[in-house]
């Protein structure tokens, strides 16, 4: 009997803990903080200079490596979403290394990069200030996005050695679970550096957990869709498919951490508000969802009545 009481208490306190979380005034200041940092607009921007970053820093690293070791963008790619057939071939003619090519990169290759590698921290950058309402530092945090592109490079080695020995299966849960605590870390490196050290780590903390926590579903997610991706866009587009499919999955990747700032900013004032003693009670949640019920419930009679009123006009025309 005990047993099953303390997990009907438990039941009991889930529930309250996601009505108080999922709650319509929460939730509405989650997707108004969204709408403020232009969410959709910002992860496109994100995503399309992660993809002109990405690129040529994949041919630079190819270049490089393959000096000293076996390195293949084109190949981990593959190798790391399972892809075959056309979604392979469309993948290794944009990364893959053309027979004789000359393996070096000159001078304005560099510069092209690193311009291209600061725009992306830079709108990585703008994320922060804008979700936390920071004053624009735009090039004088040069430095900083500096040292945030080698770090995500870190990153990005520590994440593939993961997938390298983990990845086995279709969907990579050990991988994913593996690669959490990895993500969650850079996360709040990359808030604390970005803002050039304004936000703190505490109120970064939410951000990082929700952020890895949905980047790791994400993972889970891309296994099996991205790869259907790829063969699609490439049996029509050829080639550039890749290119599609690409900034596709990064469009989607961005919505997650944009989505994970928005969120973690908020829980974070909400965690603040509940500190200081403005939590509001559980009666005036249960009048939130009580409001947001009724007004469904009168939706849909409403909708019903139309569909019904409608039916018999077109019953009497007829």
């Amino acid at each position: 009997m005990r047993a099953v009481g303390g997990r009907d208490i438990t039941r009991e306190r889930l529930v309250r803990t996601l009505t108080f979380w999922l709650r319509p005034a929460f939730a509405l200041r989650v997707l108004n903080r969204f709408q403020r940092i232009v969410g959709f607009d910002r992860s496109m921007a994100l995503a399309s200079s992660a993809l002109t970053a990405l690129i040529p820093l994949s041919i630079l690293a190819g270049a490089v490596l393959s000096n000293f070791v076996h390195y293949d963008a084109a190949e981990r790619i593959i190798n790391r979403y399972g892809l075959t057939g056309k979604g392979a071939e469309s993948v290794n003619a944009l990364l893959g290394e053309a027979e004789g090519a000359n393996a070096s990169v000159g001078i304005l290759g560099v510069v092209f990069l690193t311009i291209s590698a600061l725009s992306f921290a830079r709108a990585a950058q703008r994320l922060f200030e804008q979700c936390w309402e920071l004053k624009p530092l735009s090039m004088r945090n040069t430095r900083n996005d500096l040292v945030w592109m080698v770090s995500l490079g870190a990153y990005a080695a520590v994440s593939g050695w993961i997938q390298a020995v983990l990845g086995t299966g279709r969907l990579g849960l050990a991988a994913a679970l593996a690669e959490t605590p990895v993500t969650a870390v850079f996360l709040l490196w990359s808030g604390r550096l970005l803002s050039a050290k304004r936000i703190s780590l505490f109120r970064l903390l939410p951000f990082g957990i929700i952020g890895a926590t949905l980047t790791a579903l994400y993972s889970v997610g891309a296994n099996v869709y991205l790869p259907r991706l790829f063969n699609s866009y490439a049996a029509r587009y050829g080639a550039v498919g890749a290119v599609f499919a690409m900034i596709s999955a990064l469009f989607a990747l961005m919505v997650v951490v944009v989505a994970s700032a928005a969120l973690g900013r908020e829980v974070h004032e909400e965690l603040a508000r509940i500190r200081a003693g403005h939590r509001p009670s559980d009666h005036e949640v249960r009048q939130e969802w009580d409001s947001v019920l009724e007004q469904a419930r009168l939706r849909w009679r409403t909708a019903r009545e139309q569909v019904s009123r409608r039916r018999t006009e077109d019953s009497n025309h007829s």
